[in-house]
């Protein structure tokens, strides 16, 4: 496809960041023989800046591609890889970092990142975390434990972690319930703003948003979306008519859809940014930090056209690449 992502220009600034990591970037989209510290300068800001969005009503400057909590932060008892990865991407300039409790040790990790990394490092990203509790109590006490390990005193965005049911959404805005958890943190300032994810069903957070006006929202974008329980025309389309900011996640199934060849780095990243602000990707080393980096701050303006071809090409095997959906 000609317009897909600008194909060649992509690969050459991926080809670049991969020489400077001394390292080639395989078929996969993945790096071999790329050590895993960096002695280079790090992206040029101008490269950052030009690929700058707004994250929604929240005036943040985000960009298409940031980093997500799981991949190797989603681990126990794995900081030489893990706080490293962080740092480099801290060094590169990165402007959202995601995390989450149910994310193993992800928030330990980067608490110690922020530690080693240079004095000011934390505030020049726009830090995400979130409550998996549905009662007040709950959530004011992981939001609390989630801030020790940060080593911080405040989260840019606090959010109400995987809504699946009714349920959740009646015990989140009943009595006692995490609502009041985030009027209570976003008033004495430990969260600035406040957002909702969900991969489930788009019904859900539709609805979530019909009763409180929140900030953000985290869902599910992939090309295989479409298909069935889409979130690009409710989720998405909704949220974009209040003013909230979108973020995107799932964009590579968890590495289904590239360990099937059925499309490349480029074009997943290229999808999901053309829908949200930014995406969030889990990453395993430095390598692939600057390699997604790279890919983010490449992207040109998708074509239509393209993003229906890639819709058309994953839809054979749509249900295998929406496995999180309900």
């Amino acid at each position: 496809m000609a317009d897909e992502l600008s194909r060649r220009g992509v690969l050459k600034v991926v080809a670049a960041a991969a020489a400077v990591a001394g390292c080639k970037t395989t078929s996969s989209g993945t790096t071999a023989g790329a050590s895993e510290t960096s002695t280079a300068p790090a992206a040029s800001a101008a490269a950052a800046s030009s690929a700058t969005r707004t994250l929604g009503r929240t005036g943040a400057p985000v960009e298409p591609v940031s980093l997500g909590g799981e991949g190797i932060l989603r681990t126990w008892n794995r900081e030489r890889e893990a706080v490293p990865m962080i740092l480099e991407a801290l060094r590169l300039g990165v402007r959202y970092c995601d995390t989450a409790p149910a994310y193993a040790g992800s928030l330990d990790y980067y608490g110690e990142a922020f530690r080693q990394a240079p004095p000011g490092a934390r505030d020049q990203v726009f830090l995400a975390s979130k409550t998996h509790e549905r009662s007040r109590d709950g959530s004011l006490r992981l939001l609390d434990e989630s801030l020790k390990r940060l080593g911080t005193n405040r989260l840019d965005l606090w959010q109400l972690h995987d809504l699946r049911t009714r349920e959740d959404l009646d015990e989140i805005f009943g009595k006692g319930g995490a609502i009041q958890a985030v009027e209570a943190a976003r008033k004495d300032g430990r969260i600035r703003f406040v957002g909702i994810t969900g991969h489930h069903d788009p019904a859900i957070l539709v609805e979530a948003m019909q009763r409180y006006d929140f900030d953000t929202v985290l869902c599910a974008i992939n090309p295989s979306d479409p298909a069935r329980l889409p979130f690009l025309t409710t989720v998405v389309r909704e949220a974009r008519r209040r003013g909230m900011g979108v973020i995107g996640m799932k964009v590579m199934a968890a590495g289904k859809i590239l360990a099937d060849g059925a499309a490349t780095p480029e074009e997943l990243i290229g999808y999901g940014a053309h829908f949200a602000d930014t995406v969030i990707v889990g990453m395993r080393s430095p390598a692939e930090v600057r390699q997604n980096l790279a890919i983010g701050r490449a992207l040109a303006p998708q074509a239509k056209e393209a993003l229906a071809a890639l819709e058309r090409r994953l839809a054979p095997r749509a249900d295998e690449y929406s496995y999180f959906k309900a």
